[in-house]
């Protein structure tokens, strides 16, 4: 990685992604370029000097002589922040993606993220291993653990998308008309877990790149995601003013995680958690992330998730 020189001339410097790169080398002829993004990370706006002593034509030169990273092909590190354009002049403020916990069955694990339990003696589902288990205590489901192998329980990930601000009201929707989401592409360690329904219902991905990130482009008739139609200050709402849609869905644990640990032993590491009995257990964990953009404005979070699997023996 490296920055370009843009104090001259104007340069143009691109590369295909991943996935274009695939599509080139098939040779079929089927590739064709018929979407782009822009995207301005690198810029410090606050250069802008509408003071400079030589004129307005020096207000912006600071700015335009930032130097820009070099193209690169890795796809998890660019274009975090898109470039949008809308035709609605009046907007004052942009919608966001927040995660949403505070219901009962999308509250974080109290170790601050999302747990996915890889197998049934983890989830506490198999009869013949509850000892170790620490997807309950007691009869008791623990709050923000998702059961990545049998897909029960009612715990999952929610996302709500809007403009957080209480300088609209909620009932105002039409403030975010144009800026609704309606589709969403996700991401994650295809090595780790899949992406499936709150139902557990499987979800077909578009395509694994080559650093095993799969992505998945989902909108309502995958069963994620629905409009907001609450317009109150309830408490179960994260975002202050006018609401878009919600986007809802767990992660089944791959089948590497479930029957290996392989996977643990490289990426991971141990950690005390408390188990059904209310003893103390060990287990082994792993941390990555589910990285949701909207497709509408670009905007993006990143929802932290640990994978975790007891040790029996």
């Amino acid at each position: 990685m490296a920055f370009l020189d843009n104090s001259g001339d104007i340069i143009l410097d691109a590369v295909l992604t991943d996935h274009g790169r695939m599509v080139l080398a098939k040779g079929d002829g089927s590739f064709q370029i018929t979407k782009f993004a822009l995207g301005d990370e690198e810029i410090d706006y606050s250069l802008y000097n509408p003071n400079h002593p030589s004129g307005s034509a020096y207000y912006d030169l600071e700015v335009l002589q930032v130097p820009v990273l070099e193209a690169f092909t890795n796809n998890a590190s660019s274009m975090k922040s898109k470039l949008v354009t809308m035709s609605n002049n009046n907007i004052l403020y942009m919608p966001i993606l927040k995660l949403n916990t505070n219901l009962t069955n999308t509250k974080q694990h109290s170790s601050g993220s999302h747990m996915v339990a890889v197998d049934r003696e983890t989830e506490g589902t198999d009869a013949a291993q509850t000892s170790f288990a620490v997807g309950y205590v007691g009869s008791d489901a623990v709050q923000g653990i998702i059961f990545g192998q049998s897909k029960e329980g009612n715990n999952y990930i929610r996302i709500d998308q809007g403009l957080d601000t209480t300088e609209v009201s909620p009932k105002q929707r039409s403030a975010i008309r144009e800026m609704i989401e309606s589709s969403y592409i996700i991401q994650i360690d295809n090595r780790l877990g899949r992406i499936v329904t709150v139902a557990g219902d499987q979800i077909a991905d578009d395509y694994i790149d080559d650093d095993n990130i799969a992505y998945y482009t989902v909108d309502a008739s995958d069963g994620v995601v629905s409009g907001n139609t609450d317009d109150s200050k309830s408490a179960t709402q994260t975002i202050a003013g006018p609401r878009g849609t919600i986007l809802e869905f767990k992660i089944e644990a791959s089948l590497e995680l479930q029957t290996s640990t392989f996977l643990f032993n490289r990426l991971g590491n141990t950690v005390g958690m408390t188990k059904k009995d209310g003893g103390s257990t060990t287990v082994r964990f792993i941390d990555s992330i589910v990285r949701v953009t909207g497709m509408t404005t670009g905007y993006s979070i990143d929802v932290p998730v640990r994978f975790i699997k007891t040790i029996t023996s």
